[in-house]
């Protein structure tokens, strides 16, 4: 087993440091943060798949990642890695399309609808307000979210909102070494406008988000932690990423 010291060094050598053995050794040490990734996507799979099946996507972005790892530039490799090995997760749970049409449809209409509340009234609209909206109740609205959670693939990774260089605005790449989680963001100006954008959210919403990506918590372990469901932690997940969906898509940055 190789020390910490010497593991510290390769996560952070460049590609051409790493000779076969140790890249083998690489993988086996990051297994660990390849499995808690897949168990905390887990939720957004079909019933017929599980986090199993994103290990191996996993290792297969970690492999990706030693082989295009530019030691020049800012990002640490372990911060790099996890992005490719999340990425790598991600990329495959949108190829599945295992939804049908009328639930997308469906989606689209919620994330319009969010939107248009909340630059109607200046704020993230209530679920009541949400529900009157679109001519369904509030249980209605609570039952369709957690029956798409899987087809609503949002997260703050999924945000498409991009700055005025084309770059992604959000990309979580939470490194125990930064003092801030979200300091790898693209830019300090794109850090500024996600930061507001979460302080304006419900307190329960920014619980969550904090818990779930900041914390490393599983939708589980937080629905234990709050003592509600972990159906209703995946709902209020929801709608905290189509809050931030609606506040900051027609923002530049």
């Amino acid at each position: 087993m190789m020390d910490a010291r010497k593991m510290s060094a390769l996560r952070n050598a460049p590609r051409r440091v790493i000779a076969e053995a140790d890249r083998e050794r690489v993988i086996q040490e990051f297994t660990h943060v390849v499995k808690a990734m897949a168990h905390r996507l887990a939720f957004r799979l079909p019933a017929y798949m599980d986090a199993e099946d994103l290990m191996s996507v996993g290792i297969m972005g970690l492999m990706d990642a030693m082989d295009k790892y530019d030691p020049t530039r800012e990002a640490k490799f372990k911060t790099y890695a996890e992005f490719r090995i999340r990425g790598a997760m991600l990329d495959e749970i949108r190829s599945m399309d295992w939804i049908p049409r009328s639930v997308h449809e469906r989606i689209t209409l919620l994330q319009k609808t969010y939107s248009e509340l909340l630059h109607r009234l200046g704020r993230p609209p209530t679920d009541q307000e949400v529900g009157k909206e679109l001519k369904m109740s509030t249980e209605e609205l609570d039952e369709f979210l957690t029956r798409s959670r899987g087809a609503v693939v949002i997260s703050l990774d999924d945000l498409g909102v991009q700055d005025a260089d084309g770059h992604k605005i959000i990309s979580v790449l939470t490194d125990s070494n930064q003092p801030d989680p979200l300091s790898v963001l693209v830019s300090e100006r794109a850090r500024h406008v996600l930061e507001a954008a979460i302080q304006d959210l419900p307190e329960k919403e920014r619980l969550v988000l904090s818990l779930y990506y900041f914390e490393e918590l599983t939708m589980k372990e937080i629905g234990q932690a709050l003592k509600v469901t972990e159906s209703r932690v995946c709902q209020i997940h929801s709608k905290a990423i189509l809050h931030l969906k609606a506040r900051l898509e027609p923002v530049d940055v």
